[in-house]
């Protein structure tokens, strides 16, 4: 099987895995299985924040959210090391996904390797893949999801918003803060003033 044939094998894989998500989201009035609309909206991100990427980096961004729903929150302790346990198994279990849809495609084994480390978040800062993905799903998170996540918790103060927002920037490079900033992001319109502040622009 060839590259390309191998590629776009894994991306149907994928799409099919995550089109089998029971919770659904809606998009332009239209009800989707969530998951899957969220692989679509990070390939749609990376190909605007970075046209030249290869497709070992589109295969990490379509499947950061690999079957999400299959390691639920409430599998953890409420608190806040439940959280963090609850993370940890979700990039474990992302990154193992992919590596098995990769290895039914017919994927080397250092393709597979440099996959589950972009999408197991392995080396953020250092490996340039794992900083792409964090990059991409911050850049869609606030795109997308911050102002859905601000209605759900009406009881958030300002102060609680701009540390959440100086948390979410501190995780991207500076070429990631530099689109955010550059326009090119549609930001949540009545959050605009809160980001400004927390961002000191």
């Amino acid at each position: 099987m060839s590259v390309q044939q191998a590629y776009s094998q894994t991306l149907v894989l994928i799409d099919s895995a995550n089109s089998a998500d029971p919770n659904q989201a809606i998009d332009n009035g239209n009800s989707r299985p969530k998951e899957q609309l969220y692989a679509e909206r990070m390939t749609d991100m990376l190909l605007r924040f970075k046209p030249d990427a290869d497709e070992l980096q589109h295969l990490a961004a379509r499947a950061q959210h690999i079957e999400r729903w299959k390691t639920p929150r409430s599998n953890y302790p409420m608190d806040k090391q439940g959280y963090m346990q609850w993370r940890t198994g979700l990039y474990r279990y992302h990154a193992d996904r992919v590596g098995e849809l990769m290895l039914q495609s017919g994927y080397d084994a250092d393709s597979i390797e440099r996959v589950k480390k972009a999408v197991g978040k392995k080396g953020i800062k250092v490996n340039p893949d794992s900083q792409l993905i964090e990059d991409i799903a911050s850049l869609v998170f606030i795109e997308h999801y911050m102002l859905d996540f601000a209605q759900q918790h009406p009881e958030y103060d300002e102060a609680k918003w701009i540390g959440i927002i100086q948390k979410t920037w501190r995780k991207m490079s500076e070429q990631g803060q530099a689109f955010a900033l550059s326009g090119q992001l549609k930001l949540p319109e009545p959050l605009v003033p809160v980001i400004q502040k927390a961002l000191g622009v």
